[in-house]
């Protein structure tokens, strides 16, 4: 396993939270709100506001917008299989090196709070070599 695949691992974990965030603003688009003026048929004829939504269930846009929603789909699951891949990589290593990886990588410690959490006689530069020959 390489640096560069446990950098791609907090970017993925961003990419799903960031996906997320875009399906749930494209299925806003597809919501339509509109208020309309209206009276009673009868005397007395009191004017009355109303507010009307619906969904948009036909059109072209509609085929676009559930395009789009499928390639954010399959985005999403790109960036959780590299999240899983991760994971998986990261239970055959020994705690020790388990720790050191979650701390900076994915707490984004520098080397000096890493040193500080590992305790014992744990220096930054220790750490780090530590981690650079194991994933040798």
């Amino acid at each position: 396993m390489k640096k560069r695949i446990l950098s791609d691992y907090i970017d993925a974990c961003e990419l799903v939270k960031e996906t997320e965030a875009d399906i749930i603003k494209l299925k806003e688009k597809r919501i339509l709100q509109d208020s309309v003026k209206g009276s009673r048929k009868e005397f007395p004829y009191t004017a009355t506001n109303f507010h009307i939504q619906g969904v948009e269930t036909s059109g072209t846009s509609n085929t676009l917008l559930r395009k789009q929603e499928e390639l954010l789909q399959k985005r999403k699951i790109r960036a959780e299989q590299t999240k899983v891949e991760v994971e998986n990589w990261m239970l055959t290593a020994p705690a020790r090196i388990q720790r050191i990886i979650r701390y900076h990588y994915f707490e984004r410690m520098n080397w000096e709070d890493v040193a500080i959490k590992m305790g014992g006689r744990s220096t930054a530069d220790s750490l780090r070599m530590e981690l650079t020959n194991y994933l040798k």
